[in-house]
Formats: structure tokens, C-alpha cells, sequence
């Protein structure tokens, strides 16, 4: 090969020769070797083999300027690739630059003229063979570290190697380059580097001195020139983001570069800052400077909480408005959450952040300024089985303190110190600025002793800071100041107490005044307890104090651990007390305690039985503490109802397979073998939708999923993946909560195989009625000894229920009962609580079929199911179970409520139905709810009378545990019946417990959005009125109340009377909508009227003398953000993942091809304009605000971000299929364009992230078809945020 190239290069120059001396002029003479080198070399390698020798001979024995002219002529008739030319070059000329200045001169004019010039290969493998010839010239791969370079690959890098070259020439040459220890530092100016370039060198005459002046100057000007050209700048941009690395290196070069002006080397002071400049925009530069043009109109690229907002809008607030919604969804205690709220609220702060452009101050004040908003809203007066004001503060102190403590960390990993300490400075700021919403800091009267707490705490500390004497020894428990609190204290502390801020909080001006106070206040038993004061003697002080610091905590859990029994028992009821539910500013970590006192009996051992009946009594506290509806609720919004589960399963596993000690009914205030069973296994059951077939009301009319109930399956799978999760160390030092490495093993439920039992009997028994034949006589027979023990309590003739599966008594199998169970019809069997439960279901349709046929009185039918509740409290949930199964059959006829058979609801009716229209009309609902005539008695289906008959008898002292198991059940029959039954049920709980009076008024104010779409459709309206204002003929009307206080109200008992803002009922109501495809195609209609009328508020069309008022577009097409962050959230709160998913690949792609009257587009341009941008940013919110706008945690990952991939991936193809021309729109064109740019200029602006994951195939399609419509400079920025995949896509589209 070296001969031959030897023999070319003779060949060539021989053939120049002869050409210079006919006289030809250069370009003749660069033909001629072209033609030369043709004959020598392949077709498909001639050009690269001229190159090699024009170069060969040009360094430096032809170092002539004929030469130079000869390659330029090559170079400019494309005879030679020009890159590839200087990719031959620069490692012969710049290494000898001092020597050679001439050479470098002319090298630096080639460089400026031919650095990004054009490629016209036509076939793949010319292109390869560039890349590899320009790779083996420069050692791109070698020295950038890549495997293999393809053609896109080669060019950029090719590039900024050139510019890291040059930079590093200018830096050499002025004396800088020994400071540089960068891992790229140029290979070609390694030479000669003792130079200096005020020092005199004996390397030549004058002028080559000169010259070598000159060209520092002119490389500064060739690199500027460079780094200007827009093509340079995409394919710098390409490195940017694809290897930052490289690009780190870079800039890091280019930081001494500011050295220079310090030095006073150079005057071209200009030129340095040109540069500088253009390397920055790289990072700043992208398709966001072209939004202006989006839509032909002037569209707003200011922040979201800019004072635009502010004019027509529903105030600066509004663009924040998920945050208000997502907390006060957190609120809901009917839906628990397999995700914790600091991984969601941590994802949703990074997407509204970048949505919102805000800084992360904006972002962090928003956070707080919503979290207190939570709070003002909470119903201190409401009473009621709901979570209440303690969950509220938990998500104001412990949630958010917890989500920005992880954004933080998060942003340390990726920055250096001082930009960590900018980002708390960013905090810092948002704390301070929060005095001004004084509104808004007013403790609630429940918190007003914790708020003085803080504030005293603070003001003694402030007080010994400043050297005051009089003070000095005293504690923050002792001191004899006083301070007036509000929820700023409560903030601050909480901010501290997790190292977001430092105790200089409390120096900030105004902060704490302090007050002298006559008395001191009293020592805090947990200090007595740390002091070594014995715990039992301060148990009853510390079940209602909250620990104040985790050294407390571990005090106590030394007891738990080790104490005697009865400090065990002790210390675990204090744990669950106020510490668990009052204990915010270390909440995590009693959470974090208890479930690990729990995980401490795992794993479950059957040959260790005693062991768990010797630990029965703290067991017992700690399943009872962990099952209040506070508790539960506070443990869900940790995202610790998988985990939970699987601590509960084993104990119902064990403790239902031991027999009870005697034959008395189950207290649950003792500890027993029913009792502990019955704790554990209720309090399984109330986190997952237990009474629900797996499939229910779940599919929607596309045959996809819409719901997403918990189910037990579903939670074991969650809390196994997160446990894999968890032993990758990355993974695991970023986890809130840790627990004990026995715990990670999976869990599965084949392990438990009574539990496994009663789970598909469960199921089997709601999907469908009970066998007549059953195979396991044992359990009939238990079943009819129950029923006899029922008979003989309630009535004087027991034959009044027919035994169960009468037709096989005669069976010799049937003659004897099973083990443990006595023929003894007083007393209940001593068996073990799952051959109890598996008997219930037959028990329940003997003697509910019997009530039906009147063999039975209701009375004793009650009495009977309240017996044997008394005796099995966990029969509850095969009572609910198998009424809620029943009522969905609709084979059992209506009951009159009478008073006489069956309790009478009528005192209360009228009143209950009353005031649920008028909390309804308050919400902008306007219906009946009652189409019964005042005449007729009230009816209920027998399983649901009996259900509600059930439950009034259930003392209040039981109430709190076992009301998610009958709320549960009440609420599925209620909403499973075609029977108009809430108000009914509403009016016999308000007589029974009237102090709940306005929470079963809320309550039963949800079930007209069960059935009713025109309830439903009314209340969508609604929720837009009241954040937006009203819109009167097709224009906005504006209103002073509005935005998120109009949306979700301020308290829910302001008033006299109930008030429940729409915005409030939306989220309580939401997940029970019969049908989410209506909602979504409801929001979206009421998001395009909104767009028509914006775009009808810029019309130009009003009279001269109305004009005035007119909205501009800029502003319009700004509030559009607002629309649809409300729409969107509305969205994701209705149908989760899955609607979004449905939105994007069904229902939006069908609202674009549908055609009629009404369609899209048919109501003027500017309106089809504001229709696109309206639905554009409804979909990249909704898709934002469940995904995320980035790479997202495992775990949320897990639940989320799996399928964001598939789903944007098939929208945009179906995006390019009609651009191409294969799909046939309905809607107007005008539409769509504005849908498409503005759909696809979003993704670049604010989701990069999701671009990375669509196939190149569909970015390539659809920058095609951007290119048709003229937008080249959208579909180089889509495909320049098309990852690796895209980079050489983006190349050959430039060159």
C-alpha cells in the first residue's frame, strides 16, 4: 500500500507538471490530476487517494503557493472532499505552524472557507469511506473514545476537533496551554511548547516573525468564523447533547481563553468575546427563539408567571394550579396510592418547573404557597371517618420538605458546590418571600401550640446568639420567652430538620419577636425519657406528644427492642401515637420504626407459633395503631401500601390458622387470636379494592384499560419490583425509607396458602353465584352450625333457615363435624378463623335467601350477621364482599323502608336530599336527584338494606376500624344499583350519628356523578367557569373571583352551610365517572370553546370604538397555558395512565378525523389557529404531568414512564402518516398545522427527553414533512434531539 500511494503521489505531481508548464491555469491543473488519479485508484476512491497525494507532496517538499492554489481549485470543484482534505492537513501543518507560517496561514483560509462545506456523496459506503478516512487522519475514535464512527459521528467530531485545535493553537502560542490539564488537550500543539509569545524567537527573520503574529490573530478570527456558522453551531449542538462530555472539555478550554484579555496578550478583545458567545449559544440556542412564528402570530415565550397572566388570566398562580389539585387528590382517604407523594410531587416540581420556565425559587414558592393553601382548606369543624387536618400538615411539612430535599440532591449530583448552593439560596428565598402571604400563615387552632413551639425555639436560640446572660443555660423547653407562631415557623422547622436550611433562619429580619413570659413552660417528657426516666411512668404523656428529634425516637425503639413485655407493648403504642401522626418534622423515620418493628416477626415460621402468641399483645398495638384512617393515609402517601401488605399477609396467615382460646366474641380492645387475625386481615383489605372483580368496570369501549384499582396481585408485584429496585446501591442510597435485608426477598402469595384460599373463593364468589355442589363438606358443615347458632339466638324456631346444601345430608361424609367443632348450638366453634371465613358466603345466601322469602324476619337477620361480626369481626369483609356481588346480579328485589321490618329514613329524606341539591347547584350542577314522588316509601334493594342495617348497628367506639371495609362495601352497592339509593343511605346515617351530618352530606353529593354524564359534563363546565371565569356569547367575561381559591375553594365550612367549591367536588367524584372516554372528550370540547373565545376576544372585527379592549394574541395564546394545565390535570386525576394513553392514540387522533358541522376548523382562521395550539399543549401537558419531562425514578418509572415510549412513539407516526398524505383528515387544515408545529415545538422545547425514545424512522417521516410545509428549522431541531440515532440524519440534512 505504501508503494503504491509513493507511486501516485509521483504520478500526480508529474502529471501538475506538465499541465503548469503548457500553462494551464490551476484548475485545469487539478483536473489533470484528478484524471491521473482515477486511472490509478477505484472510482469510489479517487477523490480520497488525490487528496491523500495533493497533501503528501503539499507537506512540505511542494510547499508552494501553486500547490495551495491547486488544492483550493480541488477542493472548491469538489475533485477532493474538502473535509476530508483538512482532515489530512491539519496533522501536518499544525504541529508545524512555527516553522512553516505560511503554510498556516494559507491552512487557517482553507479552514475558514471549507470547515462546513457541503457533501455530496450519493451512496452509503462513499460516506462510510469518508467518515473512516477522515477517522484515520484526525484519530477521531482514539481520542474521543468511541467504538466505531459512523458518517454523522465522523463530521461532528471532526468539527470540534477543529475548534478545540485552534482554541488550543491560541492558547499555546500565548503561553496558556501549560495551565490546561484537560484529558483532550490538541495532539498538535505539543510540539514546541516552551514557546512564548512575548519572547523573541531566533526561528527566522522579521517578517516570518511577524506573520507568526499575525496568524495567532487569524486563528483567533478563523475559530469565530467557525463557531459562528449556524451549521457549526447544530453540530456542536449535536455533541452537546449526545457526548456533553466532549463538550464540558471545550468549554473548559475555552475558560482560559479569559486569560488572555488579563494578560493583555491580544487587542482582538472583540473577537474573544464573539467567540465565547458563540459557544454559549450551543447551550442556549434552540428552536425556542422560532415560537414567535409558531402560528404566524406573536406567541408568548415569557414565564408563566409573567404579569400577562395576571390581565386576563386567572391570576399569577393559575400556571401552578396541578400542584392544589394533585394535593388535595392526596387527600382523598377512599384511594390509597401505590407511589409514594414525594416520588409523584417530586416529578410533577421537575415538569411544572420546566412547563412553567421558572426558576427553581418560582418553583419552590409555588410548592409552598399550595401546601398552605392544602392546609387552610382542611375542615377542622367536618367531622367524619375522612383524614383531617394531621394528613394536610403532613403533606405541607413532611411531603413537600421531603420532595425538595430530593430535587436538591438531585441537583448536586449534576452540578459542582457552588451551584448546590444556589439552589438552597433559591430556597432560602421562597421561605422569606412566603411573610408576605400572611393570609395564608395563620396557624389553624389545632397547630397554634406547635407554632409557638417553633417560634420560641427560635427566639431562644436567637437570644443566646446574641449573648444575653439572662438566658444562658436554659433550653428550649424551660425558657421563659414566649413567641407568637404562625406556619412559617412550622416550615422552617421542618426545612431544618432534613438539612435544607440551617439554624440562620432564624436571624432573618422579623422572623421571631420574642415575648417574656412569667412562667416556664413545663420539661417535654421526651427529654425526661432521654434523660433516663423510666418509660412507663411517661407513656401516657408521650402517646400525645410527638418526639422532637430521631434521638428520641431511638430511645424508644431501644424499648421496643429490648425492653420487658410491657415496655414493648408500651413503646409501641407510643410509636403509633402523636409521634406517627403529629411528628412531621421526623415522620419518615417514625414510619420508617414501625413497619420495621412489624418486619421484625418476619419471615413467617409455622414451626414457631408460640412466638407469635407470645408477641400477640404488641402485635396487636402495632396493627391498631397503623389502621386508625389517619394512619392508613399517612402510610400511603409514603408509598407503603405494598410494603404494609406484604407484613399483613403473613400475620393473617398465621394467626387465622390458630384456634381462639374460648368460645366469647372478639373484642378488639384485646389482644386475642380473633383479634389480631381480624386487625391484620382488615387492615389487608382496606388497601385494595377486595369487593371488585379484577376486571370491572374497567374496560372501556375501545376494550383497553381505563381504571386502576389496586389489587392484591397488583401489590405484590409493585412491592417485589421495588425491592429488586432497592438492592442496586444507586437505588438504594436514594431511597427515603430503608428496611431490614430479609425484608427485600420477594413475597409471593402461593407462600400463604390459607390466604391464597380465601382469595380466590373471594373472587370466585363475586364473579359469580355460589355452587350448589360443593366439594369440601367440612366447610358446609361449619356453615350450618353457624347458621343453627344464629337460629336458635334470634328465634324460637331454629328450622326457620334451611341448612345449607340440604340434598347431600344424607352423605355419610356430612354425619360427623369437623375437628374442633362441638354439636353444641350455644356457644360459636372453636375453629381457626379461615374455616370460619370460608363459611361465611353460604351462610349468607341461607339466610338472605330466607329474609326474601320471609322465613326469616329482618330483625333477625341483622341481629344474626351482627352476631356473627361480634364473633369474627374479619366476616365483615366477606359480608361486604358478598352483598356487593349480589347487588351487581340485580336478582334481589327492593325492601320498603317502613320503620317497622327495616329502618325508616324519612325524617331525614327530605332535608338530606335538600341539601345535596343545593351543595350541587353551588357547584354549578343543576339536577335532581331524586325522581322519586314525596308519596311513595323509600325502597332499597335487599343486600343493600341489609348492608346499611349492618352498618348503623356497629358501636362508634369500632367504628374508625371498621369503616374502610363497610365504606367500602356501602359505597360499590350504592354505585353497582340501578336503584337511586345515596340519599337514602345518607338520610339513615345521618339520623343514627348526626354530627357527621355535613360529611354524609359531601359524601352522598358524589353519587349523581356515578350514572349521570349530564351531572358529569355540568361539572367539567363548572370547574373552567370558576378557574377561568365566565364566557358570555362567545367572549370572556371578566370576574374578579377566580382561579384556584374560586376552583377548590377556601374551607369547606366557611359558611353556615356546606359550600363545596366545584373544583373540590371534581376531585372527590372523579374516579368514580361511569365512562372516562366521556370525560376526555367533554374536557376537550370545553378546551376548544375556550380557545374560540380567546380567539374571539383578539378578533378585529368590533367596532373602532371597542377595540380597546381587545386581548392581544400574544397575550391569548399565553393564557391557552392556562386552559390547559387545568384541562390536563383534570385528566389525569379522572382516568390516570391509562386515559392518557387513550387520549393519545384514540381519542384526540379521532377528533382530528372526524368531519361534520361542528368539526375542527370550521370556525374561522384565527379560531382553527387557537384550536391546534389549544389541543397541542393539552396533550404535552397531559403526557408531561403522569410521565414526566425526563429521565424519572425506577419506581415511578415502574407505574408511569414504562409505556411513554410506545405511546408518543405511534401518536407522531400517525402525525406523519397523514402528513404524508395516507390518512384523510375531517378536521380543517388550518387545524391541523397549528396542532402539528405546535405539537412538535413543544417536544423540542420542553420534552427533549421523549424525541430520544421515538423511533428515527418516524423523526425521519416527520421532519420530512415539516420541510414540506416549509419549517426546515423545526425539523433540524426535532431530529437534533433525536439521540445518537438521529445524528447522522441531522449531518446530511446540512451538508
Amino acid at each position: 500500500m505504501a508503494a503504491d500511494a509513493a507511486g501516485l503521489e509521483r504520478q500526480v505531481m508529474a502529471a501538475v507538471k506538465a499541465s503548469a508548464a503548457r500553462g494551464d491555469p490551476p484548475l485545469l491543473q487539478a483536473a489533470e490530476a484528478a484524471r491521473c488519479a482515477r486511472e490509478a485508484a477505484a472510482s469510489t476512491s479517487c477523490g480520497l487517494a488525490l487528496a491523500e497525494a495533493l497533501v503528501a507532496n503539499l507537506c512540505f517538499a511542494h510547499n508552494t503557493g501553486a500547490m495551495w492554489k491547486l488544492l483550493d481549485q480541488a477542493m472548491s470543484s469538489r475533485l477532493v472532499h474538502p473535509l476530508h482534505t483538512l482532515a489530512l492537513l491539519t496533522p501536518r501543518v499544525v504541529p508545524n505552524r512555527r516553522q512553516q507560517p505560511e503554510a498556516y496561514r494559507l491552512y487557517l483560509e482553507l479552514l475558514g472557507r471549507y470547515a462546513v462545506a457541503p457533501v455530496y456523496p450519493e451512496r452509503m459506503e462513499r460516506k462510510s469511506m469518508l467518515a473512516k478516512s477522515i477517522d484515520d487522519a484526525m484519530q477521531l475514535a482514539h481520542r474521543y473514545g468511541c467504538q466505531h464512527l459512523d458518517f454523522g459521528h465522523a463530521i461532528i467530531l471532526f468539527v470540534l476537533s477543529l475548534v478545540e485545535m485552534l482554541i488550543d493553537c491560541i492558547l499555546d502560542d500565548c503561553g496558556l496551554l501549560n495551565i490546561s490539564t484537560d484529558e483532550h488537550d490538541n495532539i498538535y500543539t505539543k510540539k514546541n511548547t516552551n514557546f512564548d509569545g512575548k519572547r523573541q524567537l531566533d526561528m527566522g527573520d522579521e517578517h516570518r516573525e511577524l506573520l507568526r503574529r499575525k496568524n495567532i490573530l487569524m486563528s483567533i478570527e478563523a475559530v469565530e468564523k467557525a463557531t459562528a456558522s449556524k451549521i457549526a453551531q447544530v453540530f456542536l449542538r449535536l455533541v452537546y447533547l449526545n457526548t456533553p462530555e466532549n463538550f464540558n472539555s471545550l468549554l473548559r478550554k475555552l475558560q482560559l481563553i479569559g486569560a488572555l484579555k488579563s494578560k493583555n496578550v491580544l487587542p482582538a478583545y472583540n473577537l474573544l468575546d464573539s467567540l465565547t458567545t458563540n459557544v454559549q449559544n450551543v447551550i442556549s440556542t434552540g428552536y425556542q427563539l422560532d415560537r414567535s412564528r409558531l402560528l404566524g402570530v406573536l406567541v408568548s415565550t415569557q414565564p408563566c408567571s409573567s404579569s400577562a397572566f395576571s390581565i386576563f388570566g386567572a391570576g399569577k398562580g393559575s400556571c401552578w394550579v396541578p400542584f392544589d389539585m394533585f394535593m388535595e387528590n392526596a387527600m382523598d382517604g377512599r384511594h390509597l396510592h401505590a407511589i409514594s407523594s414525594v416520588e409523584f410531587l417530586t416529578e410533577l416540581s421537575k415538569t411544572l418547573q420546566v412547563l412553567n420556565r421558572a426558576t427553581w425559587q418560582e418553583t419552590f414558592q409555588a410548592l409552598w404557597i399550595s401546601g398552605l393553601r392544602l392546609v387552610q382548606r382542611g375542615p377542622e369543624a367536618l367531622e367524619g371517618p375522612f383524614p383531617h387536618l394531621y394528613s394536610r400538615l403532613c403533606m405541607l411539612l413532611a411531603i413537600i420538605p421531603l420532595s425538595i430535599a430530593t430535587i436538591v440532591k438531585e441537583e448536586a449530583d449534576k452540578l459542582d458546590g457552588g451551584m448546590v448552593s444556589a439552589i438552597k439560596g433559591e430556597l432560602v428565598s421562597s421561605l422569606q418571600i412566603l411573610v408576605q402571604f400572611s393570609g395564608l400563615l395563620s396557624p389553624p387552632p389545632a397547630t397554634v401550640h406547635f407554632a409557638n413551639t417553633a417560634a420560641r425555639k427560635a427566639a431562644v436560640l436567637s437570644d443566646l446568639k446574641s449573648g444575653n446572660e439572662n438566658f444562658y443555660g436554659y433550653s428550649k423547653y424551660n425558657s421563659p420567652i414566649k413567641a407568637v407562631g404562625n406556619m412559617l415557623h412550622l416550615i422552617v422547622e421542618a426545612c431544618i430538620a432534613r438539612n435544607l436550611v440551617d439554624t440562620s433562619a432564624y436571624f432573618w429580619p422579623g422572623y421571631v419577636v420574642p415575648l417574656e413570659e412569667s412562667s416556664r413552660a413545663q420539661e417535654s417528657s421526651w427529654s425526661s425519657l432521654t434523660d433516663g426516666s423510666p418509660l412507663m411512668e411517661l407513656k401516657d404523656a408521650l402517646m400525645v406528644t410527638p418526639a422532637s428529634s430521631v434521638a428520641e425516637l431511638e430511645k424508644l425503639y431501644s424499648f421496643a427492642v429490648s425492653g420487658s413485655e410491657e415496655e414493648k407493648l408500651a413503646a409501641s403504642k407510643v410509636l403509633c401515637g402523636a409521634s406517627l401522626l403529629r411528628g412531621w418534622n421526623i415522620q419518615e423515620h417514625v414510619v420508617q420504626m414501625v413497619l420495621k418493628l412489624l418486619s421484625s416477626f418476619l419471615p413467617l415460621d409455622s414451626r414457631s407459633d408460640r412466638r407469635y402468641v407470645q408477641h400477640m399483645p404488641m402485635l396487636h398495638a402495632l396493627i391498631l395503631g397503623i389502621s386508625s384512617v389517619d394512619a392508613v393515609h399517612i402510610l400511603s402517601m409514603y408509598g407503603l401500601v405494598p410494603e404494609v401488605a406484604a407484613m399483613l399477609m403473613p400475620l393473617c396467615e398465621i394467626f387465622g390458622s390458630l384456634p381462639p382460646s374460648d368460645h366469647r366474641s372478639c373484642n378488639f380492645e384485646e389482644a386475642s387470636v380473633y383479634s389480631v387475625f381480624s386487625s391484620a386481615f382488615l387492615s389487608l383489605l382496606r388497601l385494595w379494592k377486595f369487593h371488585r372483580p379484577p376486571i370491572e368496570n374497567a374496560l372501556s369501549r375501545h376494550g383497553v384499560f381505563v381504571r386502576s384499582e389496586l389489587s392484591l396481585d397488583f401489590l405484590l408485584l409493585l412491592r417485589n419490583s421495588r425491592s429488586a429496585l432497592k438492592n442496586l446501591s444507586n437505588v438504594s442510597k436514594s431511597s427515603i425509607l430503608q428496611f431490614d435485608p430479609l425484608f427485600q426477598k420477594p413475597v409471593y402469595i402461593d407462600s400463604f396458602p390459607k390466604l391464597r384460599a380465601w382469595y380466590f373463593q373471594n373472587q370466585a364468589c363475586i364473579a359469580s353465584t355460589l355452587s350448589t355442589v360443593y366439594n369440601r363438606p367440612n366447610v358446609l358443615h361449619v356453615a350450618n352450625i353457624i347458621l343453627k347458632i344464629i337460629c336458635h339466638k334470634v328465634s324460637t324456631c331454629p328450622p326457620c333457615v334451611q341448612s345449607v346444601n340440604p340434598q347431600s345430608t344424607s352423605n355419610s361424609s356430612m354425619g360427623s363435624p369437623p375437628p374442633g367443632v362441638k354439636e353444641d348450638i350455644c356457644q360459636w366453634p372453636t375453629l381457626p378463623a379461615w374455616e370460619v371465613l370460608e363459611a361465611v358466603p353460604f351462610v349468607l345466601e341461607a339466610v338472605l335467601t330466607a329474609c326474601a322469602h320471609g322465613r326469616l324476619s329482618s330483625r333477625d337477620l341483622i341481629t344474626g350477621l351482627r352476631d356473627l361480626a361480634d364473633f369474627l369481626p374479619a366476616s365483615l369483609a366477606a359480608i361486604v364482599s358478598y352483598f356487593s356481588a349480589e347487588i351487581t346480579r340485580g336478582i334481589w328485589k327492593p325492601v320498603m323502608l317502613n320503620g317497622t321490618d327495616w329502618p325508616s329514613p324519612a325524617a331525614m329524606l327530605p332535608v338530606v336530599e335538600s341539601e345535596i341539591n343545593e351543595v350541587l347547584a353551588l357547584a354549578g350542577v343543576n339536577i335532581n336527584i331524586s325522581s322519586r314522588p314525596r308519596s311513595v316509601m323509600p325502597m332499597l334493594p335487599l343486600p343493600i338494606a341489609a348492608l346499611i342495617s349492618l352498618s348503623i348497628t356497629v358501636k362508634m367506639e369500632e367504628f374508625s376500624h371498621l369503616h374502610g371495609i363497610i365504606g367500602q362495601g356501602i359505597e360499590i352497592c350504592a354505585t353497582s344499583s340501578s336503584w337511586p339509593s345515596m340519599q337514602i343511605i345518607g338520610a339513615l346515617w345521618s339520623q343514627k350519628v348526626r354530627r357527621w351530618h355535613d360529611f354524609i352530606i359531601l359524601a352522598c353529593s358524589r353519587s349523581p356523578f356515578t350514572r349521570d354524564n349530564t351531572a358529569v359534563a355540568q361539572l367539567i363546565r363548572s370547574c373552567f367557569t370558576s378557574f377561568l371565569g365566565p364566557s358570555v356569547d362567545g367572549h370572556s367575561c371578566y370576574v374578579a373571583n377566580r382561579g384556584v381559591t374560586n376552583l377548590l375553594g377556601k374551607t369547606l365550612d366557611e359558611r353556615a352551610r356546606l359550600v363545596v367549591a366545584p373544583g373540590f367536588l371534581y376531585m372527590r367524584s372523579c374516579q368514580l365517572f361511569p365512562d372516562n372516554n366521556f370525560v376526555c372528550e367533554e374536557i376537550l370540547k370545553v378546551v376548544i370553546e375556550r380557545a374560540r373565545t380567546l380567539a374571539n376576544d383578539c378578533s378585529s372585527e368590533r367596532p373602532a370604538h371597542l377595540r380597546s379592549d381587545c386581548m392581544t394574541l400574544s397575550d391569548a395564546s399565553s393564557l391557552v397555558e392556562q386552559i390547559s394545565s387545568l384541562a390536563a390535570t383534570m385528566l389525569c386525576h379522572a382516568g390516570g395512565v391509562n386515559l392518557i394513553r387513550l387520549l393519545y392514540e384514540h381519542i384526540l387522533p379521532t377528533l382530528l378525523l372526524s368531519a361534520g358541522e361542528d368539526k375542527l376548523g370550521s370556525a374561522g382562521h384565527v379560531c382553527s389557529l387557537f384550536e391546534g395550539y389549544a389541543l397541542a399543549y393539552v396533550l404535552l401537558w397531559s403526557g408531561a404531568s403522569i410521565w414526566g419531562v425526563g429521565e424519572t425514578s425506577p419506581a415511578y418509572a415502574s407505574i408511569y414512564t414504562s409505556k411513554r415510549q410506545r405511546i408518543v412513539d405511534r401518536h407522531l407516526e400517525f402525525m406523519a402518516k397523514v402528513m404524508e398524505g395516507n390518512i384523510v383528515l375531517g378536521c380543517g387544515e388550518t387545524t391541523w398545522r397549528s396542532y402539528v408545529l405546535c405539537f412538535v415545538g413543544l417536544l423540542v422545547d420542553f420534552v427533549p427527553a421523549w424525541i430520544l425514545e421515538v423511533k428515527l424512522e418516524t423523526l425521519q417521516k416527520l421532519a420530512s414533512g415539516l420541510r414540506k410545509w416549509h419549517k426546515g428549522d423545526l425539523a433540524l431541531s426535532l431530529l437534533e434531539r433525536g439521540g445518537k440515532k438521529a445524528v447522522t440524519s441531522v449531518v446530511e440534512s446540512l451538508l
